[in-house]
């Protein structure tokens, strides 16, 4: 029984031993493992702020870009109104009537000798002599061209623009022998469509000619730009005073 109780006594001392070390040891390592969770969780924790911190950025970004877009949608529609308040007012029609001429030739017969460089410049002399000079352009450039076009009355309808001497044609009237006015261009019979300058069809190449139609001024000449005056207030005439009733006999 003594050697029983003994070897009990002694094992009971080697498992307090053993509990003792692994104490000790499992100290160590759930030291360890909480050292690592708490790791783990700190870098989760600054994962999730870097992922919300991306995610706030990524929608700033996208509501920027959002506002940006609507910016441009919505800029086209005030475009009108700032072209509308840029745009230029459209110069004046006028009729201007005398014959057309070649510069030097006009300026010779006063007394103005210049070089041949003005030669073929064509010039408008009006009945009261002044010189308009005609600009060579879509319209015009046939007074340079066809010397038909020369020395012989006409009626220009253009305008000049302010501050530029040149006269810039839009429709040309010549006269028959019968004073009747005709408007003026090229034609070709085969294609049937109208030129201004002396050139071949530009349809079939062939030959063009001159067309004559009578024709009226435009309407828009003998239109006023005068504001309608507002009618007159017309005064109401004061009505008459009642005549006092008469008296009821009782």
């Amino acid at each position: 029984m003594r050697n029983n109780s003994r070897s009990l006594t002694l094992r009971v001392g080697q498992c307090e031993d053993d509990d003792a070390r692994l104490g000790e040891s499992s100290y160590v390592d759930v030291t360890l493992v909480l050292y690592e969770r708490c790791l783990s969780m700190a870098l989760r924790s600054a994962s999730h702020i870097l992922i919300k911190l991306c995610a706030v950025s990524v929608c700033a970004a996208s509501m920027s870009l959002c506002d940006f877009g609507l910016a441009d949608e919505a800029a086209p529609e005030s475009k009108p109104a700032v072209e509308k308040s840029s745009k230029k007012p459209e110069p004046r029609k006028e009729l201007f009537a005398g014959t057309v001429v070649l510069l030097q030739d006009a300026l010779k017969k006063r007394d103005i000798k210049v070089a041949d460089e003005m030669k073929l410049q064509a010039v408008l002399e009006t009945k009261s002599g002044e010189l308009i000079p005609i600009a060579a352009d879509w319209r015009g450039r046939a007074f340079f061209q066809d010397k038909k076009l020369r020395n012989r009355p006409v009626e220009i309808v253009g305008y000049r623009r302010p501050g530029v001497p040149y006269l810039q044609a839009l429709v040309v009237y010549f006269f028959n022998k019968k004073g009747e006015r005709e408007e003026f261009d090229y034609w070709c019979d085969i294609c049937a469509i109208p030129m201004y300058e002396i050139k071949d069809c530009e349809c079939c190449q062939g030959p063009s000619r001159h067309r004559y139609r009578l024709a009226k001024l435009p309407d828009y000449l003998f239109r006023k730009d005068t504001a309608k005056k507002p009618s007159p207030k017309v005064q109401a005439r004061p009505t008459d005073k009642p005549s006092s009733a008469k008296k009821l006999a009782p």
